[in-house]
């Protein structure tokens, strides 16, 4: 018993002078599903935990599993005049302007499907799947 006491006393001064980090609690997501519609990633919290869910060459559908929104992102160097419509089978669309390895808006991805198309000069275009 004085072992364990003699442990926790430790471990309290160690934490209180800093020299041990107390685990950090996990920020809650800055939006939600429908309320992250229009909204740059990575001005929110869901670029924190983004992953790459489908990857259909030349686009990205990213994924936040917190916010549970879905964003499209050209793998490759888009040329000027290229966008980014995001999409979900709500009817949602969402429209982002760019060049180079650019990302779009989020779109929610609640409870519902989404995809990205990429669209570049000359009439090029291409889609994920959905997710």
């Amino acid at each position: 018993m004085k072992h364990r006491i003699a442990v926790l006393l430790g471990t309290g001064a160690l934490l209180a002078g800093g020299l041990v980090a107390a685990p950090e609690a996990s920020a809650a997501p800055t939006c939600l599903g429908a309320t992250c519609n229009g909204k740059n990633p990575a001005a929110t919290t869901c670029a924190d935990d983004a992953r790459t869910v489908i990857s259909d060459y030349p686009m990205e559908l990213r994924y936040s599993s917190s916010c549970r929104a879905a964003w499209g992102r050209f793998m490759i160097n888009a040329p000027t005049g290229s966008k980014i419509e995001i999409k979900n089978n709500q009817g949602k669309k969402y429209t982002t302007y760019g060049s180079g390895k650019f990302y779009s808006v989020m779109v929610n991805d609640k409870d519902v499907k989404a995809w990205a198309c990429g669209y570049w000069p000359r009439a090029n275009v291409e889609c994920t799947r959905d997710y």
